[in-house]
């Protein structure tokens, strides 16, 4: 590689300039949870139409408490200049499209969890950039939260009685938000030879039938891999160690290369570790990455004999803190016997 990012590890910086530093044609897989573009936090603003209201920094916020802290724009903006943030997230997603593509084998996938309001503008700057889009996945989330003000309040707080009784049950906002797209693109692979072909020369462009089996029980495009005991808490947007590996396991084989330039507090490198594959990962938050160093320790990859099961892998990492550990190896099973079975 052009700078020292050896394989397994993760290192304190900007994903999208550490990519640039890659080689060609050097990973398997990209898997990563990118910023949304919908304000969820200071590192998931992407636009330059910024003021003190956003995020809960004006003096009326900060009087009101947390149940204001997270205030993004109203979908119908702030001002005019807000109709511009879909157009500003796609160039922010343009500025590293090209780079992902480059460094990816050919055949290669990049899964690219995207939120829904947003989705398509990812989907356009990868398209531009050269990838195939291969197709939408579903998470299936446990539970979300369901902010949607109710309209007969709105109402109720202007003294508005009529209203508030003709408005009764109405409300403003979304429905409960209870899945995530996973976009699935693929690098081309050369014209005039075939997937097959390709799967000889780089190793990958097919899809592990028998992994998604063993995780989900149907080859389905809608998964429902969630967390284990005690695993969430370390980042804003978190995702199960399960799915990830699901994915991981769908689109590689054990000693492949897997990269996450966005990677937050490690969950995709915890996954790649647990499944045999290489990882590289980068983020811009040291607190983060050191999170993530934890978690990739050697003594967190002990088993949990009594916890560890195919249908819910725990991994010592994502136990909760103060639980004690146990020695012994991580225990995952893949048994091919089972995976039949649920195909019979």
């Amino acid at each position: 590689m052009r700078e020292p990012y050896s394989l397994d590890s993760v290192s304190v910086e900007d994903g999208i300039t550490a990519t640039k530093s890659l080689d060609d044609c050097g990973i398997h897989l990209i898997l990563s949870d990118i910023p949304y573009g919908i304000g969820a936090d200071e590192w998931d603003v992407l636009h330059n139409n910024t003021n003190s209201a956003l995020l809960g920094t004006s003096p009326a916020q900060i009087k009101a408490g947390a149940v204001f802290r997270r205030r993004g724009k109203p979908l119908n903006g702030w001002s005019e200049a807000d109709r511009q943030i879909p157009g500003e997230y796609q160039r922010w997603c343009e500025s590293f499209a090209s780079e992902w593509l480059r460094v990816l084998k050919p055949g290669g996938s990049a899964l690219v969890f995207a939120g829904r309001r947003l989705a398509h503008r990812c989907v356009a700057a990868f398209e531009d950039a050269g990838f195939t889009f291969k197709d939408s996945l579903a998470w299936l989330r446990e539970s979300a939260p369901h902010r949607a003000q109710r309209l007969s309040v709105v109402f109720q707080r202007r003294g508005d009685a009529t209203n508030a009784a003709k408005w009764d049950g109405w409300r403003v906002g979304n429905l409960r938000p209870m899945y995530e797209p996973i976009l699935w693109f693929t690098k081309p692979y050369p014209i005039g030879t075939t997937i097959a072909d390709n799967v000889l020369t780089h190793g990958v462009g097919a899809f592990s039938e028998e992994a998604i089996i063993t995780y989900e029980r149907r080859p389905d495009n809608v998964l429902r891999s969630g967390f284990g005991p005690g695993e969430g808490g370390r980042h804003i947007a978190q995702k199960p160690v399960k799915l990830l590996m699901l994915l991981i396991e769908l689109t590689t084989l054990r000693e492949h290369v897997v990269l996450d330039p966005f990677c937050g507090s490690g969950s995709t490198l915890v996954a790649a570790k647990a499944t045999g594959r290489h990882y590289i990962g980068f983020d811009i938050n040291a607190d983060y990455v050191r999170v993530a160093k934890e978690r990739l320790a050697p003594d967190m990859f002990e088993s949990l004999p009594d916890s560890t099961t195919e249908d819910n892998p725990v991994l010592v990492a994502d136990r909760a803190p103060s639980r004690p550990r146990r020695s012994g190896a991580v225990v995952v099973s893949r048994r091919k016997s089972q995976a039949r079975t649920r195909r019979e």
